[in-house]
């Protein structure tokens, strides 16, 4: 065996032994991805599906399959231009006027280091329109933890940083108020009311530039379904209309308005 031949015998050992190696390394990151507490990848997906659907599709679904109201109203209004969807993460506060508990936030703040990706926080601020339910530091935080966003049945500040970092954040009022010393935490993953809809942990929250809906996880995957069949309709009737020059016979053609 002359040395040309020795050099290609080790070399191919050398890789056989690196491509095994890359093997089994990659098995183990698939298991631990597999086995990782984090959400699964089937509710991934059913995120990234309610991210491509309009929420005026998803709130009319709603109202076909629950006979109920689930849209939030026109005071909810976001930051800046933003489209996300996420599992709720609610957190309820209560007014306690002058309190001087240094611990009556906290558990706020620990309901924002118990979430992570694909999370919306929801929160409700008892007569809260003043008031700044969260700012820069917590935006930061959850946006660091890879929340999908924010709803504020209440006030937001620190709006200008807020945009700085690209978190979008719906709510009811932009507001340079505080809630410490005059609020106090009353719960977080528990059923809240949040601008007039019922949000539990575990739903869905949808918003874009038409606003904010509530999807009810036992009703998720009807909902989606409907939603998609709306969404496919009126985008299929755009064309028809522009060509046809009729609403009225575009309505005929899909029956969806």
């Amino acid at each position: 065996m002359n040395k040309f031949h020795k050099y290609l015998l080790v070399t191919g050992c050398v890789s056989l032994a690196l491509a095994l190696a890359f093997s089994t390394a990659a098995r183990r990151v698939h298991a631990q991805t597999a086995s990782s507490p984090e959400i699964a990848s089937s509710d991934r997906e059913l995120i990234a599906q309610f991210r491509r659907v309009e929420v005026a599709s998803v709130s009319d679904a709603l109202e076909q399959i629950t006979g109920k109201r689930m849209y939030m109203t026109h005071r909810m209004q976001p930051i800046f231009t933003a489209k996300f969807a996420g599992f709720a993460r609610t957190v309820q506060l209560k007014k306690d006027e002058g309190n001087k508990d240094p611990q009556a936030l906290q558990g706020m703040l620990d309901a924002i280091d118990s979430g992570s990706t694909d999370d919306v926080y929801v929160m409700a601020v008892e007569d809260g329109d003043d008031i700044a339910g969260m700012g820069g530091l917590m935006g930061t935080a959850m946006a660091a933890r890879g929340y999908a966003g924010a709803v504020i049945d209440g006030g937001v500040r620190d709006v200008a940083y807020l945009r700085k970092i690209s978190f979008p954040v719906f709510a009811t009022g932009i507001v340079p108020s505080t809630s410490v010393h005059h609020y106090r935490f009353a719960g977080a993953q528990i059923a809240i009311v949040c601008n007039g809809v019922p949000v539990n942990p575990g739903d869905v929250v949808v918003a874009d530039s038409d606003g904010v809906a509530v999807v009810p996880k036992a009703q998720l995957q009807p909902v989606l379904t409907l939603a998609r069949q709306m969404d496919f309709k009126e985008h299929s009737m755009y064309p028809v209309i522009e060509q046809m020059k009729s609403i009225v016979e575009a309505v005929k053609k899909f029956g969806r308005l």
